[in-house]
């Protein structure tokens, strides 16, 4: 089942709620879910400023997982509260997005329906609190008889699923599969070859060297490694397009370009570059410069555009990690899905970013383009376009990935959320790489 993306022509009201035990976080997860429906905001933008009034971490914790599993399973609440009432809501109404948060409080984090309606109805100040109240207690009603009321594969908004039906076909399922539970926690090792070491001491599984992966929930900067620098946070998919630049001959140059956060530069430079980390962000690049103290790592941090930088000499290897529509993430951040990304305006900046970088390729040098989006316009396509320009494919091999991924029939790297099921996923991405000469 599809359903429509939301409208945003008129915003749901989230007046202060009476003051009870949990309802801060609710309210924030109430503005949290406005914020990305209406003004079609990125929930990690959109987050912090909305969860800082609520005190506790526990509760800015869980406003956070009631707002994205909301916008995980939405076209499936709305349906059920739909066929809970005569009466037509709006898509953009309060009495729907609350009845939303109620739901999925109960129907996917498993709160009892007795807190959930004390926290949720006086979100509704002077609203209609009797309708949502029996909405509400129709559609759990039918859960407390047995009843499974989310599918288990969550319905793609409607756009979403034309698109990806279109590019994917029947792959489309497994990757709306892929979002359906929200990813475990990966982690990149500065030192691959303690794998085993650290697998073990973290109480982890590893799908390749340099990579251990943990349940989900847990607490970052508790972990044993942290301090030291031992390891950073980063999906496995998206680990391995610096992978593929390999290791330097020397003393070799790279350049990582649009490289805020930072986990691709600390990877370049754990494999042995001199790195420059170069991001317009010069917000975003204190992130980065934070993870390389922590780590230990180095690399020359530049803040400019890319469309106008020019760097002093050419570089042995560049990654172009390109701005994009991120539709690959959706398994961690699903509100993508419901914010219409400019792929056509998208595109036309990845192009030239990729033009220019390889025009800063040193003979011999290597080329990696990557994006982390689903949509073949942002990948496949930009990698098709640069052909001809003095510049030799070099197809990724299946050595280089994790056991069970192999490349494209192309010899690029495609991943999506339906890859791994049983090891808990990847995000999507694509990767194709060059050399010049």
């Amino acid at each position: 089942m599809t359903r429509p993306p939301r409208s945003r022509k008129s915003a749901p009201r989230t007046d202060e709620p009476a003051e009870i035990p949990g309802s801060g976080a609710r309210l924030a997860a109430l503005r949290m879910l406005d914020a990305v429906l209406r003004r079609g905001d990125p929930l990690d933008q959109a987050a912090p400023p909305l969860l800082r009034p609520v005190p506790r971490a526990d509760d800015r914790a869980l406003a956070l997982a009631i707002a994205q599993e909301a916008l995980r399973w939405l076209a499936d609440l709305d349906a059920l509260i739909d066929g809970a009432t005569r009466l037509t809501l709006p898509e953009d109404a309060k009495a729907r997005t609350v009845l939303r948060l109620m739901l999925v409080q109960v129907l996917r984090l498993g709160l009892p329906p007795h807190a959930v309606i004390a926290t949720g109805l006086p979100l509704l100040v002077g609203g209609p609190r009797r309708l949502a109240h029996g909405v509400f207690s129709t559609i759990v009603g039918s859960a407390d008889k047995g009843a499974d009321l989310l599918p288990p594969v969550p319905s793609l908004p409607e756009a979403v699923a034309a698109r990806w039906g279109l590019a994917w076909g029947e792959r489309a399922q497994a990757i709306a599969a892929g979002i359906a539970v929200p990813p475990p926690l990966d982690l990149t090792l500065a030192d691959s070859e303690a794998t085993g070491q650290w697998a073990e001491r973290l109480g982890g599984t590893s799908l390749m060297p340099g990579h251990v992966r943990l349940p989900r929930g847990q607490a970052v900067e508790t972990l044993a490694g942290y301090e030291e620098g031992a390891w950073w946070v980063q999906d496995l998919a998206a680990a391995l397009p610096a992978r593929l630049l390999g290791q330097p001959q020397g003393a070799g140059r790279a350049l990582d370009l649009c490289a805020a956060p930072g986990g691709k530069t600390l990877q370049i430079a754990a494999a042995g570059w001199q790195v420059t980390a170069l991001d317009k962000s010069a917000r975003r690049l204190e992130r980065l410069s934070a993870n390389l103290e922590r780590t230990g790592l180095a690399a020359t941090v530049v803040a400019a555009d890319a469309l106008t930088w020019e760097p002093e000499a050419p570089f042995d290897a560049i990654l172009v990690d390109a701005p994009c529509s991120a539709t690959g993430t959706c398994r961690r951040h699903p509100d993508v899905l419901h914010r219409m990304p400019a792929i056509e305006e998208l595109s036309v900046l990845q192009a030239s970013l990729l033009e220019r970088a390889a025009g800063w390729l040193a003979p011999g040098g290597t080329l990696v383009y990557a994006v982390c989006s689903l949509e073949p316009e942002e990948g496949e396509a930009q990698a098709r376009r640069l052909a001809g320009q003095g510049l030799t494919p070099v197809p990724v091999t299946a050595d280089e990935l994790p056991a069970g991924l192999v490349p494209t029939a192309e010899g690029w790297l495609r991943t999506d959320p339906g890859m791994f099921p049983e090891q808990g996923g990847l995000d999507g991405f694509f990767a194709a790489r060059w050399r010049r000469g």
